[in-house]
């Protein structure tokens, strides 16, 4: 292999490893692959196999026109941006709020700490829900509970019903931390879904660092709770669009491997291979039957017959079971991840990157309204202007380079495609996040002009940016029929979110800014730099996980 990606030895087929470019030296044991029978992109890339390959059925999401995908992403993300402004948009009237409340400024970023810490927890109800039952009647669920906590968090008059609110909230929020990016992989390609990651990514960071821009002037001009009133406003809105407009995604794909493409890669493990029948030319004519159980979109055997949904049914709030698996096996999956070497790679990365990133959200209230920047509240928040605007450069680069450099890197590997080739941009954000953490910490400690922090902080932002596109793309690519799973596994990185945040301003009191920076960003150089061996040992490691029988017979759907 080249770029130093080592080969694997032991398995003929590795998960993850596809043929993405039909090109004219693809490898000896391709040739015998009819390329003309393999379903490829339009326009500039119709020299793309497509990968998956799409079944013949109308209603698979995956032929769904372009502008429909959109703009299912389109409401998913504008609901995950007010998501993620919901956590953080108190931080900059930290001050004056717990003084309304009657409690401490430390008791008050603990309140965010317990939503975070209930938003971990929800992510492994919701997980089976999903896979079990589709996305579809989750994401409806989801909207109409953060419309009411919403409701309830604008008229709670009191510290106890605020936390109530706050904490129910996480129910809410939960679906938009890992249900997103496996809608994501429902909908695209592989060589369209790191830019559609950094839409996605695009809404959240906006969401995250926009909430202090907007709710500052809020909390200092109409008071606090008009920041629960408009993020109620917002949620109604989208969440009529995700009832009318999101139709489940999830689709059974019928079409399985045979024995001469399965060396190509470009079908998603499926069930059911034990009783297949091929033509001459290795190609499917016959299926095997589903388990009775799974009865979800995709689960008529030939899908070609299909006819295409009327817009009622699309939206129909249950359309079947999409599992055979018992809901105890799937809630204990998200932890059986960790033992696949990349999920906890990833969780490293984004744990400690967004964890961080958290940080600022409850320090920046305290840290400038002191002494010597002395901000007044509105002020504040428009310190996160600078991580706004350096998110939206960093979504817009990162996601289309990483698609351009996959695709360029396939083709200088002879059309194949290892999902390695995700990690490269994770030197860029070695680079930013090193410079935004250290460079925070030094100019506060430093007292240097205000510009100097809120430059870093922004930085600090871009490294995420770029992170989360490295890191979600890296694992769908590698794990596509384990998405939901792997993002719990992620994501349960709200529980070291909360341990940070519940005492970080009590450490910042006692050690100061410098020190308590230098730690996050020690700790984001090493996980960062765990990347080098997971880009040398990446194949084989995927290899491992594929021979490991009890792990495949835990994770199978049926």
């Amino acid at each position: 292999m080249p770029w130093g990606i080592l080969e694997c030895e032991k398995l003929e087929i590795v998960p993850g490893t596809a043929l993405l470019r039909d090109q004219s030296d693809l490898p000896d044991d391709l040739r015998a692959v009819d390329a003309s029978r393999l379903k490829h992109g339009s326009g500039k890339f119709s020299h793309i196999v497509l990968v998956p390959q799409p079944s013949d059925s109308p209603n698979d999401p995956l032929n769904w026109s372009t502008w429909k995908k959109d703009f299912i992403l389109f409401l998913v993300g504008m609901s995950a941006a007010v998501v993620g402004a919901y956590g953080p948009m108190l931080g900059p009237g930290f001050v004056p709020i717990a003084k309304q409340l009657g409690i401490t400024v430390v008791i008050l970023s603990q309140s965010t700490a317990w939503l975070i810490l209930t938003l971990g927890l929800c992510v492994f109800f919701f997980n089976p829900a999903a896979k079990i039952w589709g996305k579809r009647p989750v994401y409806v669920l989801c909207s109409i509970i953060l419309l009411i906590v919403s409701i309830w968090g604008a008229v709670a008059d009191n510290y106890g019903s605020f936390l109530g609110s706050r904490v129910l909230g996480a129910l809410g929020m939960a679906p938009y931390e890992v249900l997103v990016q496996a809608t994501i992989s429902d909908l695209y390609f592989v060589h369209e879904r790191a830019t559609r990651l950094a839409v996605w990514n695009l809404f959240l960071l906006c969401g995250i660092c926009g909430a202090g821009l907007v709710s500052g002037y809020i909390i200092e001009d109409l008071g606090y709770k008009w920041t629960f009133g408009l993020c109620a406003i917002l949620f109604g809105i989208f969440g009529i669009g995700i009832i009318f407009f999101v139709p489940e995604t999830t689709f059974i794909r019928q079409q399985v491997t045979s024995p001469i493409l399965a060396k190509t890669g470009i079908q998603d493990q499926e069930r059911g291979a034990q009783n297949e029948k091929f033509d001459e030319t290795g190609m499917h004519v016959e299926y095997h039957a589903l388990p009775r159980k799974i009865t979800g979109n995709g689960s008529n055997p030939d899908a070609s017959t299909e006819a295409r949904h009327s817009f009622i049914r699309s939206m129909a709030l249950y359309t079947g079971r999409y599992s055979d698996a018992k809901i105890w096996k799937i809630f204990c999956r998200p932890f059986v991840m960790f033992f696949y070497p990349c999920v906890f790679w990833a969780f490293l990365i984004y744990g400690t990157t967004l964890t961080w990133i958290v940080v600022f959200s409850v320090v920046n209230g305290v840290i400038f309204t002191a002494p010597p920047y002395n901000f007044s509240v509105g002020e504040t928040g428009l310190i996160s202007l600078s991580p706004f605007i350096l998110c939206i450069v960093g979504e817009c680069i990162s996601g289309p380079l990483n698609d351009w450099l996959c695709i360029k890197m396939a083709q200088r590997n002879h059309g194949i495609y290892e999902p390695e080739f995700r990690l490269v941009l994770m030197s860029v954000v070695l680079v930013l996040g090193t410079v935004g953490f250290y460079g925070f910490g030094a100019s506060i400690h430093a007292q240097t002009h205000w510009s100097g922090p809120v430059l870093t902080y922004g930085l600090a932002n871009m490294a995420l940016a770029f992170a989360s596109t490295c890191v979600f793309g890296y694992v769908l690519d590698c794990y596509p029929r384990l998405a939901e799973e792997a993002f719990v596994a992620i994501n349960t990185r709200n529980l070291l979110t909360f341990g940070l945040i519940y005492f970080v301003n009590s450490w910042l009191e006692k050690s100061g800014v410098l020190a308590v920076f230098n730690v996050l960003g020690s700790c984001f150089v090493a996980v960062c730099l765990l990347t080098i061996p997971l880009w040398i040992y990446g194949k084989r490691i995927r290899s491992w996980t594929a021979r490991q029988q009890w792990l495949s017979d835990f994770m199978s759907d049926i």
